[in-house]
């Protein structure tokens, strides 16, 4: 089936803008996706017609907002197909779900502990687990990447071990774009008896997880990348591991007793919820998740395949233009210099054309020092974008080349 990219647009209302005159072509999708009116409605509704605190209120506003805010963790346990909608865990996005999981870890593990990540991390992957291992006394472990950005997977099997107690990856690479085959590296994970975390900050827009069949004990993702609202995101984590995981912030929803000198903690998800939540932000992730879930997956996958490829030939013919990551197995992200120009110049220039991309580090300087670069010029797509919009890019890109020269 193919997709209707016009009414899909349709649905986003920002996408009508124009910069300087001329329509915008987003094309910084990794950054954050934009909104459709399901959940712009969505947030505003509650604040206009429900707005109260949730869990505690004995009133019609505060039951209708409890029921709004847990329908929606009950939407998003089974978009990812949990086992159960207390494995859903409210957080703030990736970051703060990661750091819930090490912070924990932190406190269980020992010297002569080791921790894996890879060369892809995104910044909220690897100096979270840097200060993990820091306080407790492990060892951080790298897994390095081809000079395509495809992982090694032989330099990960040499470097677990019994010792390994966690092994976090990202299921999409932001900077790169690169797929990760998350099921295998988690297999082999958990072979020696390690925990595995999955960053999927970029791979949860792209549909298709299910964390039982991935076999993960943690996935993190944020609701703005699936497009919903900022400020709110998930992590995923599995009963049996987070009902005694050391909690990561104390006070109040998420306590059972509470005595002047001694407290108890609530169950879950209440024990990891500490303190009034972000309930529009989780009303708004509800709607972007039911209003996601109801399109057609391979359509939707077809289509960005589709851009992505489109994107790719043209770069390749781009005289001057050199792809960082050519991993076979990538999605949404084409990464790029343009000889003799500084990635900020090259986004200042399309800006003023309407097209927007991410330039810089893309919070992954160390996988940036790996290439021996700055940074890049990124574009990434997402469903709404068209073909169309690769040729306003790489006009726009001509036109940076020749002032740039």
């Amino acid at each position: 089936m193919s997709l209707d990219v016009a009414a899909l647009r349709a649905q986003f209302p920002i996408l009508a803008k124009t910069v300087d005159g001329k329509p915008l072509v987003y094309l910084d999708n990794a950054a954050t996706t934009q909104k459709p009116q399901a959940v712009i409605d969505a947030i505003v509704d509650f604040y206009t017609n429900t707005n109260a605190n949730v869990h505690r209120g004995a009133h019609h506003l505060s039951d209708e907002a409890t029921r709004r805010y847990e329908n929606a963790r009950t939407s998003v346990a089974g978009f990812i197909n949990a086992n159960a909608r207390e494995e859903v865990i409210w957080t703030s996005g990736t970051t703060e779900a990661i750091n819930i999981v090490a912070n924990g870890l932190g406190q269980l593990l020992r010297e002569g502990d080791q921790v894996m990540v890879t060369e892809l991390e995104h910044h909220a992957n690897l100096v979270t687990w840097q200060q993990a291992c820091r306080r407790s006394g492990a060892t951080l472990n790298i897994v390095p990447v081809f000079d395509n950005g495809e992982l090694d997977i032989d330099a990960f099997d040499r470097l677990l071990t019994p010792s390994t107690k966690m092994v976090a990856f990202p299921h999409v690479s932001n900077a790169l774009g690169t797929v990760n085959p998350i099921k295998l590296l988690t297999e082999k994970a958990k072979a020696v008896g390690a925990w595995v975390l999955v960053d999927g900050a970029q791979g949860i827009a792209h549909g298709g997880v299910d964390v039982q069949d991935i076999g993960c004990d943690f996935y993190a993702f944020s609701g703005h990348k699936l497009f919903g609202p900022t400020g709110i995101g998930v992590l995923w984590g599995r009963k049996s591991v987070l009902e005694d995981w050391p909690v990561w912030q104390t006070g109040g929803e998420m306590i059972k007793d509470v005595s002047y000198h001694e407290a108890t903690w609530g169950e879950l998800p209440n024990r990891l919820e500490a303190g009034t939540p972000n309930i529009a932000g989780a009303i708004g992730l509800g709607a972007a998740v039911d209003w996601f879930k109801n399109l057609d997956m391979a359509a939707l996958h077809n289509h960005e395949q589709a851009l992505l490829s489109y994107a790719t030939e043209q770069a390749l013919a781009f005289e001057g233009m050199r792809l960082i990551g050519t991993a076979p197995n990538k999605v949404g992200v084409l990464s790029f210099l343009l000889d003799g120009a500084h990635p900020g110049d090259v986004g200042f220039i399309l800006d003023r054309q309407g097209v927007a991309i991410r330039t810089g580090d893309n919070c992954a300087q160390p996988l940036m020092k790996r290439f021996g670069i700055p940074g890049t010029a990124r574009a990434s797509f997402s469903i709404y974008n068209t073909l169309e919009e690769v040729d306003s890019l790489f006009a726009a890109l001509k036109k940076a080349k020749m002032m740039l020269a």
